[in-house]
């Protein structure tokens, strides 16, 4: 398999009779690490130096659930929906067993996948997002748009804005996560749809008006990472998660936003290789 993301080429898997489209890197040994995206996100979304760090010691997997980028299929309007695509997905490709890296969206079909099957979990990582009925979660689709004009009104990426702190860190962080991400040069992915982004959008406001669902069922090692100062997600859910969750631990970057886990990708990465070591 490659050695770094922006060289992995991109592979197909048929899922139900519908394309999905992956990447794979690391390790041919031990237990998968299963990336879930966050909302617009595609496989070129992932930061490659916590893909890289990661499938330095693992096989590590990121995919397009459906209907995102260049996997078939139209995209769920549910968090439940994405967790039973993403399962399937897993199955698809044979695993028996996995480790979740979920970030933002992410995460909440991360939470929702080792509740429905909880022996195909072995670790879970659950960065910059929250529990159904978390605290602003409702509000995410309201802040993004306002974002998104304010992005297209100063001609910047809207994730400069809703993954990073204003301050001068956040600036320089948000500068240099985006031209990681311009490192692949060949065979990008597609885009998101807009009605895929609509789906992914009435997803996450469900699950903010959702009833709290009871997190000691989540028997599992569980890290949860955020930034100190998440805007869309905000960071108490972090602390909600860990307080909530039989065997986590809590990891809150400093001067950091929803994209935390960009900003201080080298100590992000030290942690999960710690976390996920047999």
């Amino acid at each position: 398999m490659s050695t770094t993301y922006k060289d992995t080429p991109t592979e197909t898997v048929e899922v139900g009779g519908t394309s999905f489209a992956y990447r794979q890197l690391g390790t041919d040994t031990g237990v998968p690490v299963i990336f879930l995206n966050h909302l617009t996100g595609v496989l070129d979304n992932w930061d490659p130096r916590i893909v890289d760090g990661v499938a330095a010691r693992h096989r590590v997997i990121t995919f397009d659930n459906r209907g995102i980028g260049a996997s078939q299929g139209t995209t769920p309007n549910s968090v439940a929906a994405m967790a039973r695509d993403a399962i399937a997905f897993i199955r698809a490709m044979g695993f028996e067993q996995v480790d979740l890296l979920g970030f933002s969206l992410g995460g909440m079909v991360a939470q929702v996948i080792v509740e429905e099957e909880p022996k195909l979990v072995r670790r879970l990582i659950l960065a910059g997002t929250g529990p159904a009925g978390g605290r602003g979660i409702d509000k995410v689709t309201s802040l993004t748009i306002r974002d998104m004009i304010k992005a297209a009104l100063t001609f910047t990426d809207p994730k400069t804005y809703l993954f990073f702190t204003r301050t001068a860190n956040g600036r320089t962080a948000a500068r240099q996560f985006l031209e990681r991400l311009k490192e692949r040069t060949d065979n990008r992915d597609k885009a998101i749809s807009l009605t895929a982004f609509r789906a992914q959008l009435k997803a996450i406001h469900a699950w903010g008006l959702q009833e709290p669902s009871d997190l000691t069922d989540i028997q599992q090692p569980v890290l949860v990472v955020n930034g100190d100062n998440d805007r869309m997600v905000p960071s108490s859910n972090s602390v909600d998660l860990a307080r909530r969750l039989p065997d986590a631990q809590l990891s809150l970057y400093r001067d950091a936003g929803h994209g935390g886990i960009f900003q201080y990708h080298q100590e992000f990465v030290k942690e999960v290789l710690e976390f996920l070591a047999p």
